[in-house]
């Protein structure tokens, strides 16, 4: 069942300043991008800069949210397991997929969890579409989704699906970060070590799995333009 539609329009008031845009052009280390979210945060909260979205790719690991159950993480000495104060289970992160955190200052924009974790679906769902990839949200499960077609339905008739980003934020003093991850091209048997958000029974997919060979840094200009069509104007910041 796809999810009612949620009014996602978090556009800056009047004055706000664009969102600094930066793209990380090494794999971040787990640890050192958490820091330097904390540190950003804690700075936007303070009024100290402004608001930022940022790009990176991780060495492969298993990050588990704040309701992680340890029987999903089925190969634990497989990568590294960090432990994090984001909402949600198990996901994994590694070369290939596009991890965007989110900063932004929810209090001065709206203070509204629900709201914003609908609009960072739309933001994905909308870079895909350019892409011709038909993303869905679902009721029951926080995300976006391809259907299957092409594989045979679920055990309960219903058509196989699989997920393509997962989203899973934190907030402090009303700012957000972590955010959401999209697979452009990671290598998919590395999922097979958890249950990837505790979700059992649907696959995980990536655009090259679906047949899109596509660029990293096209994505990145997609997944730019359809940001700013709900959460408003950015500039480009340094790594």
């Amino acid at each position: 069942m796809q999810r009612q539609d949620i009014d996602t329009s978090l556009f800056p008031v009047a004055g706000f300043p664009p969102v600094r845009w930066r793209v990380a052009r090494h794999l971040v280390p787990y640890d050192s991008a958490v820091e330097t979210m904390e540190r950003e945060a804690g700075a936007i909260a303070r009024g100290e800069a402004d608001e930022l979205v940022w790009l990176v790719e991780h060495p492969p690991l298993y990050t588990a949210g704040t309701s992680a159950d340890p029987a999903d993480l089925v190969s634990p000495y497989r990568f590294p397991v960090f432990s994090t104060g984001r909402g949600g289970e198990y996901t994994y992160h590694g070369p290939g997929q596009r991890v965007v955190y989110v900063m932004l200052d929810l209090k001065r924009r709206r203070p509204d969890v629900r709201a914003f974790v609908a609009g960072l679906e739309a933001v994905v769902i909308d870079a895909l579409a350019s892409m011709n990839v038909r993303g869905e949200r679902r009721e029951d499960r926080v995300g976006v989704w391809v259907r299957r077609p092409d594989r045979p339905p679920l055990p309960d008739g219903s058509p196989a699906e699989d997920k393509i980003a997962a989203i899973g934020i934190r907030l402090r003093r009303w700012v957000s970060f972590h955010g959401f991850s999209l697979n452009v091209d990671p290598d998919l048997e590395h999922f097979s070590g958890i249950v990837p958000c505790g979700i059992r029974g649907y696959g995980v997919t990536s655009l090259v799995d679906l047949g899109l060979p596509v660029m990293t840094s096209d994505v990145d200009m997609r997944i730019r333009t359809a940001f700013e069509r709900t959460f408003g104007p950015t500039i480009p910041d340094r790594d």
